[in-house]
């Protein structure tokens, strides 16, 4: 089957609107959290400014499960080095920052202050500036703590339900960081428009804690209203009958689902099973959740002489839920991603492979109809240093004393 290209299913990403275009983010931030509400603000056309240490943000060095966290998160964005350090090189920061229409941080609590970046002592200076905090602890007892993602998945229960009862197990992804990123964003679309309301801008505060709770809030209320406490999700009570991994022909595997009594005897139909649709115990869905000890090992058995291939495209014609089990490099060939303009090229900024082209994902929605693409590549450190000193009146000897001095790259 010939899969249509991306052109032929929607716009190209430069055909997408740019809500934001106009407005200037100035961007103290590192690692996923930061960079990530940085990233959200320029695809939708945001001018993006990273503030980098002179010897880079360190995720251009990190490798392992590291190594792709720049290249993501920093696309659609401009690169300055500047020792904050230096005297010259924090006045360097204050007039971007007194440019800018959002000042994005995600340092530990008093590290700003230090070079006169923080909320209080911009917002002296313009009160239209919309600030956005990002910390592993909104203020509170806890707010002093050293923060991870890894570290408030294990306190606030993600862990827990994600591993084997007695096994806590991060999720597989920087879930918390990257969540914390969307909502500082979130809340610097809120201000933007409470900024046009008002004329004057506010301080946004989004937090690792907190994020990670917000996520528990379904399992809390769990609860609350049953009086029983979640099970980590590899021995939770499923409330659907067919809700599950199964491992079948060749050990591959496959999730199938049906979670109402209609797909229940699609199920069935599709798959061949008369005898089971016709099972009086099994009737209903709260039946089958009840029946779940005998059902399951029966449906592993049959299931295990069909291959993944022939499930799918069963289950696919029968309207079912499905999912092959895939690994994240699958995703680069997925044909759904692929035809629709789901992953883009960057070339790559650092490393051994730097100046290569890769695929990356994209922000995921569409705006009339299109993608938010990249604009921009992942940029070199300071590729931006000159134009930017410009654009806040430095001149070139200026310019030229600052490089000489180190002050900025």
């Amino acid at each position: 089957m010939n899969t249509p290209s991306a052109e032929s299913v929607m716009p190209t990403a430069t055909s997408a609107p740019q809500p934001l275009a106009g407005l200037r983010v100035v961007e103290f931030t590192h690692m996923v959290m930061g960079p990530t509400c940085g990233m959200v603000l320029a695809d939708m056309g945001a001018e993006v400014i990273k503030i980098e240490p002179i010897d880079g943000d360190r995720t251009r060095r990190l490798l392992g499960a590291g190594s792709g966290f720049f290249p993501m998160f920093n696309r659609n964005k401009l690169s300055i080095a500047i020792d904050l350090h230096h005297a010259d090189g924090a006045e360097v920061a204050r007039r971007l920052a007194a440019s800018a229409d959002v000042v994005a941080e995600n340092f530990k609590p008093g590290t700003m202050v230090k070079y006169g970046l923080d909320y209080a002592s911009l917002a002296a200076v313009n009160p239209r500036l919309i600030y956005a905090s990002h910390k592993g602890f909104l203020p509170g007892p806890y707010d002093h703590r050293t923060a991870l993602d890894e570290v408030v998945q294990m306190m606030g229960g993600l862990a827990y339900m994600t591993g084997r009862p007695g096994d806590p197990l991060r999720a597989g992804t920087s879930v918390n960081d990257i969540m914390g990123g969307l909502f500082g964003a979130i809340g610097v679309l809120g201000a933007l428009i409470q900024r046009g309301i008002s004329g004057r801008g506010m301080e946004v505060q989004s937090a690792l804690y907190e994020n990670n709770v917000f996520l528990m809030g379904q399992h809390m209320l769990q609860f609350a209203m049953t009086g029983k406490p979640a099970a980590p999700m590899p021995a939770r009570e499923s409330p659907w009958a067919i809700y599950d991994v199964f491992t079948v022909k060749d050990g591959e595997q496959i999730f199938l689902a049906a979670v109402s009594d209609a797909q229940w005897f699609t199920f069935c139909d599709a798959l061949g099973f008369a005898d089971l649709k016709a099972d009086p115990a099994l009737a209903t869905n709260n039946q089958r959740v009840r029946e779940r000890p005998r059902l399951l090992p029966a449906l592993r058995e049959r299931l295990a002489l069909r291959s993944a291939a022939e499930l799918s495209d069963t289950m696919e014609a029968a309207g079912l839920p499905f999912a092959p089990i895939r690994k994240p490099e699958d995703l680069l060939d997925d044909p759904h991603l692929l035809a629709t303009g789901g992953l883009a090229d960057i070339t790559l900024p650092d490393g051994a492979k730097a100046g290569q082209s890769v695929k990356t994902t994209l922000f995921p929605i569409t705006m009339d109809g299109a993608r938010l693409g990249v604009r921009l590549q992942p940029p070199r450190l300071g590729e931006h240093t000159r134009g930017l000193l410009e654009s806040i009146g430095y001149d070139p000897a200026q310019i030229d004393t600052l490089q000489a001095n180190a002050v900025v790259v």
